[in-house]
């Protein structure tokens, strides 16, 4: 969508058009950072956050017995309408055309090939070119040779992808689907250095067959919270959830048959994620917990196949069965598909530059689970990143990236270009220095204008941008000069406030959300009648306001306030976090050259100079963030910078 949006002809190769977007596992979008991910790919201009809006069926904001920091929408979606609006997104964006073909091989060819440099491609920082190999499009199975000025990969689970479900295994990108073999037989003979990975996914059920009154009912939210900033309203009916817990019957089918799992009889050799087990590796993982949580989760509102998140597993599919029927109100309850695990292959990400680019070819940039992360979200950003940067790069225009400082998207890719990984990574909040400068009510604040340059976001939505940014500045200037009168606070307030009113009166609305009891919600009704006939930028948060039910906030006037509020309530710290990040900054802007030779710095390990080398970090800042590297190396690289330097113009 990113590239097609930049004015460039696109085309998207898939095994099958009718799956694109299919969600493999659990069919929801969001959760804990996760979240912070799609606003993010929603304020750049990318389209996850809208579709998971207009098909979402249950909404719930994460982790709100918290601070703001930290707050992530989720939502559970129909699976099938996902799939299907997702497409017609893509159908629908002029210069994107979509294919179904099964690709089998790259095109490669020296960088000094018909005589010419590939300048825009294969520049260096020290303004030197080196002698990459450039690849120009691809090969399809059917004989068919594309070509291409850029070319993304983004294969999921599907390379070399290997089911198990007990003893059995075979070939598969996703349940159903074929692996594709060729296609990672040949980026093995790239060179690149590669890891095998593996994720897993839960038994589906048929709802008709479960007993609902014996679980715990998990509504979403009353009001919900959409992903998208253009999002006005929920289209779909919403849904229940319910949750569930294992039983000592469980627990022992699972103990004595766990020998039975291919993560434990060694047919699965590769590395799954740390921080979403299968059910069996949480058993012999934590044995004193005598039970585990799980929940149940429609996945559409027109079939009865319900999702068992929390019950990953690949035990054998008569074991699965016996699992199910062990826990109250699935005794009766009917299997539609076994769980399974599934390796594939994936590259090591310190291969890529910042723009998703492998750093040893020219034209060929790496998107989503190829670059060892696991989840839809942190795909998405990738994706979007990588369609940027390809396109900017055929147009012969310096990459576009994000630093730590930004947003998540931009922690996610320093970690894996700086760290590389050995697991599936997962994006978390705690990964994040600045988690309160990072959150997602203002990544649109923080990453639309990026957007708006970059020809991702269109006048409509800009306008909407702008209308919303003049909105929060008239709200803002309203809380610092009006104050607050006797008496007209709600007594429900005053009652938190201990009462006091002689202390709160006269004070400014903006001083009277500085205190924790004061939620820019409780003083709602006070400030829409401070509002009305007032500032006629807010007029249309006072005419949604008298439209909505009782005291109730419209769900997008409401977030818009808690943004303004937010910045007022936390502004010390908020204050102190744009400080570090300054001192962030200056580290990121001392450059190491591209032509730096780390193996005659004295005084590094062997073992430092190796991944030095091979990762070529681009800042100290980025340097100092590589496994193993110290702050004594990095100073030594200050130092040798100079020395080599000098050495050079000598």
């Amino acid at each position: 969508m990113a590239s097609a949006r930049m004015g460039l002809r696109t085309a998207i190769f898939t095994l099958n058009l009718d799956l694109i977007a299919q969600m493999s596992c659990n069919p929801a979008i969001g959760g804990i950072a996760k979240g912070h991910l799609v606003r993010e790919v929603d304020a750049l201009g990318g389209v996850m956050g809208e579709v998971a809006d207009a098909t979402g069926i249950q909404f719930r904001l994460l982790n709100t017995s918290r601070g703001p920091a930290v707050w992530s929408p989720r939502a559970q979606c129909d699976k099938a309408l996902y799939r299907v609006k997702m497409r017609e997104v893509l159908e629908g964006q002029k210069n994107l055309f979509i294919k179904q073909a099964e690709v089998v091989d790259l095109i490669v060819e020296a960088s000094e090939s018909e005589g010419q440099r590939v300048s825009d491609l294969v520049r260096e920082q020290d303004g030197e070119f080196s002698p990459k190999r450039v690849v120009r499009g691809l090969k399809l199975r059917d004989g068919r040779v594309i070509h291409a000025a850029a070319t993304i990969v983004t294969t999921g689970t599907f390379l070399n992808g290997l089911i198990h479900c007990g003893e059995q295994q075979y070939t598969a990108g996703r349940s159903g689907e074929p692996a594709s073999v060729l296609l990672g037989e040949a980026l093995k003979r790239l060179g690149l250095r590669e890891c095998r990975l593996k994720t897993g996914t839960p038994p589906r059920l048929d709802g008709r067959t479960i007993d609902w009154s014996q679980f715990q009912e998990q509504p979403g939210d009353e009001d919900p919270t959409p992903f998208s900033f253009r999002t006005k309203e929920i289209p779909l009916r919403q849904i229940k959830c319910h949750i569930a817990h294992t039983t000592p019957e469980t627990l022992r089918l699972i103990r004595e048959n766990v020998h039975r799992s291919p993560m434990y009889t060694g047919q699965i050799e590769a590395i799954g994620p740390r921080y979403c087990p299968s059910i069996e590796d949480k058993i012999v993982r934590f044995p004193e917990k005598t039970r585990h949580q799980f929940f149940l989760e429609p996945e559409g509102l027109n079939t009865h196949e319900v999702y068992i998140n929390g019950m990953s597993t690949s035990l054998p599919m008569e074991i699965q069965a016996a699992m199910v029927r062990s826990i109250p109100g699935l005794e009766n309850a009917e299997m539609l598909r076994p769980g399974y695990a599934i390796e594939y292959d994936a590259i090591d990400p310190t291969e890529l530059d910042r723009t998703l680019r492998v750093k040893s070819f020219a034209g060929l940039y790496l998107a989503g689970q190829i670059n060892g992360t696991s989840g839809y979200e942190e795909a998405a950003c990738q994706g979007l990143m990588a369609g940027i940067n390809a396109a900017l790069a055929v147009r012969g225009e310096d990459g576009f990236t994000l630093d730590r400082t930004e947003a998540y998207t931009g922690i996610l890719i320093d970690d894996l270009i700086s760290k590389g990984t050995n697991e599936p990574y997962r994006m978390f909040t705690s990964r994040a220095e600045f988690r309160l400068h990072l959150r997602i009510d203002n990544a649109d604040s923080r990453l639309t204008p990026y957007g708006r340059r970059l020809g991702l976001i269109d006048d409509a939505a800009w306008a909407e941008y702008e209308a919303k940014q003049t909105r929060a500045a008239a709200f803002e200037k309203l809380l610092n000069t009006e104050r607050v009168r006797s008496g007209e606070l709600p007594v429900s307030l005053m009652e938190k406030l201990d009462g006091d009113a002689a202390g709160v009166s006269g004070q400014t609305f903006a001083q009277l959300l500085k205190r924790p009891e004061a939620p820019v919600e409780e003083i709602a009704s006070v400030l829409r009648e401070r509002l009305r006939g007032g500032d006629e930028v807010l007029s249309g948060w006072v005419a949604a306001m008298d439209a909505a039910d009782g005291e109730k906030l419209p769900a997008w006037v409401r977030n818009e306030m808690k943004t303004v509020e937010t910045e007022i309530k936390y502004s010390g710290y908020l204050d102190q976090q744009r400080r570090s990040i300054e001192k962030m900054r200056r580290a990121e802007k001392k450059a190491i050259p591209g032509w730096f030779d780390y193996s005659s710095v004295s005084g590094l390990s062997t073992e430092m100079k190796q991944i030095l080398s091979r990762v070529r970090p681009v800042t100290l800042g980025q340097a100092s963030r590589i496994a193993g590297v110290t702050p004594a190396a990095v100073s030594l690289i200050h130092v040798y910078i100079e020395i080599q330097g000098r050495a050079r113009v000598a």
